[in-house]
C-alpha cells in the first residue's frame, strides 16, 4: 500500500503545474486526501468488516467533498484533480494514471446487483462534470470530454463527446493527458459537410432548371407525323419504346447529376453516427 501511496503523490506533480511542494500537496489536495481514506477503507472492506469502511467514506466525503465507495477498486497514480462532487460507485475499477476532474460520476443505472458501474482502463481523462454511466469498459488511453454521459463501451485511444457521448475515433494515436481542451468538434464538422452537401445539391438543381431539355426520339417522331398529317406507324414507335436508349435520350443529364448527389459516406460522417450507435 505504501508503493501505491507514494505513486498517487508524485503524479501530482506530473499532472498539475500548480503542485509547489510536498508540504502543499499533502495539506491542500483534497484528491489525495480522498485517495488515502480509500485505501485504508478498501483494505477494512475486502476484510469484510461491516460499518466500519463506510463510516471512514462518509467521512472522507465530508472533508473532501468526494465520494468513492470502500469497494471501489483504483489503480496506482490515480490524480482527481479539484475533486469537489466526484462520486465513484461500489463496483467500479478505475486503471492506473487515470485522471479525473471535479463532477465526474461513475455510477450505475437501475437496482441491479453484482457489477453495475465502469470499469476504466489505463491512462483514461474524464473531464469536468461527464457521466459514465453503467456495467462499461472504457479503454485505456481514452478522453472523456466535460459535460459528456457516455451509455456506451469505448475502445482504447477514442475521444468521447457530446450527450449521449459519442465516440471519435483518433487511429490510435496516444494523447497527451492534459490536453482535455483540445477535442474535437464532430457536430461542427459533420454539419458543415452536410451544408456543403446542400450547396451543391442547389447549384445542381438550378443547372438542371435552366437547361433545355431535349425530347425523346419518339415524342420528335410522333410530332413530326402530326404536322406532316400522317398517321403514326404505331408498330415502329413500339419497337422503339421497347429500347431503353431510346427513352433515355432526353434523361441522360438527370443520370449524371443524380450520380453526383448526396451520399452520407464521408468518414467524418460515418463515424459521427456510428458514435451515437445509428
Amino acid at each position: 500500500m505504501f508503493e501505491i501511496l507514494k505513486a498517487d503523490f508524485r503524479i501530482i506533480f506530473e499532472r498539475d503545474p500548480a503542485a509547489r511542494n510536498w508540504l502543499e500537496v499533502l495539506l491542500c489536495y483534497p484528491g489525495l486526501q480522498a485517495l488515502v481514506f480509500h485505501r485504508f477503507a478498501h483494505a477494512l472492506y475486502r476484510w469484510h468488516l461491516p460499518v466500519i469502511p463506510r463510516v471512514i467514506s462518509h467521512l472522507s466525503r465530508f472533508l473532501t467533498g468526494i465520494e468513492i465507495h470502500p469497494g471501489a477498486t483504483v489503480g496506482k497514480g490515480v490524480c482527481i484533480d479539484h475533486g469537489m462532487g466526484v462520486v465513484i460507485g461500489e463496483t467500479a475499477i478505475v486503471g492506473d494514471y487515470c485522471l479525473i476532474y471535479q463532477g465526474v460520476t461513475l455510477g450505475g443505472t437501475g437496482k441491479e446487483s453484482g457489477k453495475r458501474h465502469p470499469t476504466l482502463g489505463e491512462n483514461v481523462v474524464v473531464g469536468a462534470g461527464a457521466k459514465v454511466l453503467g456495467n462499461l469498459q472504457i479503454g485505456s488511453n481514452v478522453r472523456i470530454g466535460a459535460g459528456s454521459v457516455v451509455l456506451r463501451d469505448v475502445p482504447s485511444d477514442c475521444t468521447v463527446v457530446g450527450v449521449p457521448g459519442r465516440v471519435v475515433y483518433r487511429s490510435g494515436a496516444k494523447v497527451e493527458p492534459l490536453a482535455h481542451g483540445r477535442l474535437p468538434d464532430s457536430e461542427a464538422q459533420v454539419i458543415r459537410l452536410l451544408l456543403d452537401r446542400i450547396e451543391s445539391l442547389e447549384k445542381q438543381v438550378e443547372e438542371l432548371q435552366n437547361r433545355p431539355h431535349p425530347q425523346p426520339a419518339f415524342v420528335s417522331a410522333i410530332n413530326s407525323l402530326e404536322e406532316e398529317g400522317e398517321m403514326p406507324d404505331w408498330d415502329r414507335l413500339a419497337r422503339m419504346l421497347a429500347q431503353p436508349e431510346a427513352i433515355a435520350m432526353g434523361n441522360s443529364g438527370d443520370r449524371a447529376a443524380a450520380a453526383q448527389s448526396c451520399r452520407i459516406r464521408d468518414r467524418a460522417i460515418e463515424e459521427y453516427f456510428d458514435g451515437m450507435g445509428i
